[in-house]
């Protein structure tokens, strides 16, 4: 069965470009495209692709927007932003918003098909580029691990939520309520004194909960 992909971005020939390489695999299938972020949305929840690639950068809603309405829907389609810029900043806000993957257009051409597939079969993906600046806006740390401030089952809860899991589906992993699940997400962030989601993602791949793959 074919890997299903929407594509949004306001220039056509990236649409276009993107569409052509990905369509030339058998294992991949183009159900949609979109020029600008509101209809991203609706066709993202209309068509249910397994993989959409949205633009950081489109008129009407940006790629972050975009992304927090698809969710908001409980969709469950794993997003790959593309965007010209690789700073740390911005990637974190892309992951915080709920992308699986960060890729640069100036590489998208080539690592298109690398990063489809990985956010497909659950994993990250960063451009390379995009990864090792992270990587050295993460270096430093030193003295003892915040990580012993944490019991078992939150050092499980917070890799799940670095990971892209939402508490619903953390509570069906682990066997809990959605609200006990939140209560040791609230706890949890008040030990390692995290103001929101995007500093829970910095510190989870900083100490190796989850990766930047």
């Amino acid at each position: 069965m074919a890997l299903t992909v929407f594509i949004a971005d306001d220039h056509a020939v990236v649409r276009e470009g993107l569409g052509a390489l990905l369509a030339s695999q058998p294992d991949i299938r183009i159900v949609g495209t979109a020029a600008d972020g509101r209809e991203a949305v609706a066709e993202v929840l209309r068509l249910k692709p397994q993989v959409a690639l949205l633009d950081i950068s489109m008129p009407g809603l940006d790629g972050i927007e975009s992304m927090r309405q698809i969710f908001a829907q409980g969709s469950d389609t794993a997003v790959v932003v593309l965007s010209m810029h690789s700073s740390a900043q911005h990637v974190f806000h892309a992951l915080e918003a709920g992308a699986r993957g960060y890729l640069l257009k100036e590489s998208a051409g080539r690592e298109i098909l690398d990063a489809v597939r990985a956010v497909h079969a659950g994993r990250r993906y960063l451009s390379p580029k995009v990864a090792e600046i992270v990587a050295e806006g993460l270096g430093g740390r030193t003295g003892e691990s915040p990580l012993e401030r944490l019991s078992r089952r939150e050092r499980e809860i917070i890799k799940l939520v670095a990971d892209g899991h939402s508490s619903a589906e953390i509570a069906l992993m682990l066997h809990l309520s959605p609200k006990t699940v939140d209560s040791y997400r609230s706890r949890l962030m008040q030990k390692l004194h995290l103001s929101d989601l995007a500093a829970l993602i910095k510190f989870a791949i900083q100490h190796g909960l989850t990766s930047l793959d």
